[in-house]
């Protein structure tokens, strides 16, 4: 969205986000905003989601310190410096002594997400998290839309350019995960036709869907069962197939995206003059 600079904060400002149990870290470096929030959606995830090493060090590093020293801690992380680095723009023309006009847009991006029982809007601009009132991990996304909705509405006479973007999983790390769910139902089919017994539909599975439950009775059934499987199968590596041509068409784009092409424009509009 469009910042406004000195635009109070929409609720209540938790100055002490470590007393709440929420990551929250100061934005000290300009330009960074996205990589801020996406940082902030992470580092707030339950444990159920692996951070890896390096942001998993840093949460745990940094798990005491206020907000303003997180944040620096974030700027002199290079893995993050280089991962944001890897999508910035290039700019092969340097303007020295740039400053920027009273008139230029600044576009500024935020977080919303539950911790700990409560809506928060995570603002790096900001001296802390923004309480929105209560919420579940099943009801949050009912009650953040009423608050980016009055977002969008404080801009509605002179603006219209809004992102609004979620964190979600891989679409192909999840379609991985059923089609090894789909393959294990279908190695269960096939015992059960066998006539082996089918131990694993009497476990207990947490998180467990329509896959890890137990099979139909009957030849006819399990037979049923088993075409419906190949069928999902076959779709599940089709998605996945997808998923991996749309990630390299992604990074095709960020690298034509970054590339520097005014040696090339310089060369071929000399060549062009040579040849007129």
């Amino acid at each position: 969205f469009k910042y406004r600079s000195g635009e109070a904060p929409s609720a209540p400002v938790e100055t002490d986000a470590n007393a709440s149990g929420v990551f929250f870290a100061s934005q000290v470096i300009t330009n960074a905003c996205a990589t801020q929030a996406i940082l902030s959606i992470l580092m707030n995830c339950p444990s159920t989601v692996t951070l890896g090493e390096e942001l998993g060090n840093m949460k745990t590093f940094t798990e005491d310190f206020d907000a303003d020293l997180k944040g620096l801690a974030i700027s002199n992380s290079e893995t993050i410096r280089k991962a944001h680095n890897s999508f910035a723009r290039p700019e092969p023309i340097m303007e020295e002594h740039k400053d920027q006009a009273p008139s230029d847009d600044v576009f500024h991006f935020i977080a919303y997400m539950p911790v700990n029982g409560k809506l928060y809007e995570l603002d790096g601009l900001k001296r802390g998290p923004i309480a929105h009132g209560e919420c579940t991990e099943h009801d949050w996304l009912g009650k953040v839309c009423p608050v980016i909705q009055t977002r969008i509405e404080k801009y509605a006479s002179s603006e219209i350019r809004f992102n609004l973007m979620a964190l979600i999983k891989s679409p192909k790390q999840a379609l991985e995960e059923r089609l090894g769910k789909i393959e294990l139902r279908k190695e269960r089919c096939a015992n059960a036709l066998a006539g082996k017994a089918d131990d694993a539909g009497n476990m207990d599975v947490d998180g467990g869907d329509d896959l890890d439950g137990p099979l139909p009775s009957g030849q006819d059934a399990v037979s049923a069962e088993l075409a419906r499987l190949e069928g999902e199968a076959a779709a599940a590596r089709e998605g996945v197939e997808r998923e991996a041509q749309k990630a390299q068409r992604w990074r095709d784009e960020n690298i034509r995206r970054k590339h520097n092409y005014i040696p090339f424009i310089f060369n071929f509009l000399k060549v062009l003059a040579e040849k007129k």
